[in-house]
């Protein structure tokens, strides 16, 4: 008789029969059933597209096409070099310059990639890590510059480096100066920009990497723990900062336990925020923004990309997400055409406005199936989390190598899997089409760099070159005696020094992390 496990390696049971769930209402403690006591009745979640490539110019016009379709909040792409601080004319940038997302290489770029958008009526995620001070604080200099009150602005940076180390790649300096870094973030914005989501604590790219949904969460909630931690020891309270802190999932193909993860995760957050001292309940919540997943998309049949996506978005909406991004499906193939992205879009909104399933919380609660399954989800996780414990937390285990190598295991038995047809892919290795029919796809101009690095020389000329100096003297002093960095980020991007230069001064104090 065939074995049914989820993704995870969780037998599935051929018949649930009922079994003893307390399931508090929604809206308390530890929140299973959604972190809200009305969830969607009361508001949808916010429909986040993410979006960026090329030029800033170019990326405007992408979200005000979003807008005007419906979308509720940005999301920005930052191209690679952006993401590890380097200014499009550096030689390392050369043909990364706008490729998978938008080149922002000073206070000038930022200003017209929100051109015609008030950034305090809209909020805003930016995935961003490393230099994640230098973009946020290239934002409140243009909120400032618009005239906004920076108490109000609202939004996200991922400002999560631990997964970088784990799983993605895009750091810059050692743990322990990032860990400085996010740490003076929390403190900054806490005072001065106190509705502004300060980390997105991403499992998104532990799943992309080819973890299960198991270690998604598992690894995902004991960096958490890292940094609430790291908070704690500066002296912050979590009662305060916890408030701020978000986390960002991925959604995958195995529905129910996807949901079940979900579940599972604010479970388990709530237990853990209580445990390190979070006695107010917003510090206890787990707030998370979903994405559809990046690589179940296939380019093979594209169009079999929609359904997958639905499903992944259906998911994340019966798991209780407060925000959604929905891939579009030729992003296998490029960066997402406008029609795609609408596509996207639609999709959601289908979801939120025809499906019904926002009628109720919780509509899977109950369920003997999905109530086992987020119970054995949890109980996994746990086991995970107790092993990283015992190394020391999630610092010691990332240098260790223990969660990288635990994610290269499962993603090569995911993998062999498909390759030895026990797992099928629709339309890669079933139900294969010998006509492919390829969808147009998106294409970004070489010529970027070049026009990034022209507005680079330009800008070094109109600037007061000697004030710039000065504020990242200063810079590099704050960063030797511990200072907070963030205001004097600020004034340093006010006064048009480039990401850059901030971030190869902190180079200059910090080194760089080799793996």
């Amino acid at each position: 008789m065939t074995k049914h496990t989820t993704d995870s390696g969780i037998e599935i049971k051929q018949q649930y029969a009922e079994i003893k769930s307390n399931l508090e209402p929604a809206g308390t403690f530890p929140f299973t059933r959604g972190i809200q006591p009305d969830m969607y009745r009361g508001k949808l979640w916010t429909m986040r597209q993410y979006a960026g490539f090329s030029t800033a110019e170019e990326s405007n016009k992408r979200y005000k096409y979003l807008l005007a379709n419906g979308t509720m909040g940005l999301s920005v792409a930052f191209d690679l070099p952006t993401q590890i601080g380097y200014d499009s004319d550096h030689m390392m940038s050369e043909g990364e310059v706008g490729k998978v997302g938008v080149a922002i290489d000073s206070l000038k770029d930022m200003e017209v990639l929100f051109d015609g958008i008030e950034l305090e009526k809209i909020t805003t995620s930016m995935t961003i890590n490393a230099t994640a001070s230098t973009l946020l604080s290239m934002y409140i200099a243009l909120a400032k510059k618009q005239g906004a009150d920076i108490q109000k602005i609202s939004g996200t940076i991922q400002n999560d480096i631990l997964k970088e180390y784990a799983a993605r790649g895009t750091y810059i300096y050692p743990p322990k100066p990032s860990m400085r870094i996010i740490t003076d973030i929390f403190e900054y914005c806490s005072k001065e920009v106190p509705k502004w989501n300060t980390i997105s604590i991403s499992g998104y790219h532990i799943r992309e990497a080819g973890s299960t949904a198991v270690q998604e969460i598992a690894f995902t909630l004991s960096n958490a723990k890292a940094y609430a931690q790291a908070a704690i020891e500066k002296g912050l309270d979590i009662n305060v900062f916890g408030q701020r802190l978000s986390f960002f999932f991925n959604a995958h193909n195995n529905f129910f336990e996807e949901v079940a993860k979900f579940r599972a995760a604010r479970r388990m957050w709530a237990k853990m925020a209580k445990e390190l001292g979070a006695t107010n309940p917003k510090a206890q919540m787990l707030r998370f923004h979903t994405q559809t997943g990046g690589s179940t998309l296939q380019a093979q049949q594209a169009d079999n990309n929609i359904p997958r996506v639905t499903l992944q978005a259906l998911a994340a909406v019966l798991g209780g997400t407060q925000s959604l991004h929905t891939n579009g499906f030729d992003e296998a193939l490029s960066l997402p055409t406008e029609n795609a992205a609408r596509m996207a879009l639609r999709t959601q909104q289908i979801i939120a406005f025809e499906s019904g399933v926002v009628d109720t919380v919780d509509p899977l609660g109950g369920s003997y199936f999905v109530e086992a399954l987020t119970d054995e989800v949890e109980a996994a996780a746990w086991q995970y989390i107790e092993r990283i414990d015992a190394m020391g937390g999630a610092v010691s285990a990332i240098e260790q190598g223990y969660m990288q190598q635990e994610i290269a295991a499962a993603s090569y038995a995911y993998q062999t899997a498909i390759e030895q047809n026990e797992k099928i892919i629709v339309g890669v290795n079933q139900f294969t089409s010998k006509e492919e029919v390829t969808p147009p796809v998106f294409k970004v101009d070489d010529s970027i760099r070049s026009i990034q690095s022209e507005k680079l020389k330009q800008l070094k000329n109109e600037r007061n070159n000697e004030h710039v100096s000065k504020l990242l003297q200063q810079l590099e002093q704050n960063a030797k005696d511990g200072s907070n960095l963030m205001p004097t980020i600020i004034e340093s991007v006010e006064a048009y020094a480039t990401l850059g230069e901030v971030a190869d001064v902190l180079r200059g104090v910090f080194g760089e992390y080799r793996a």
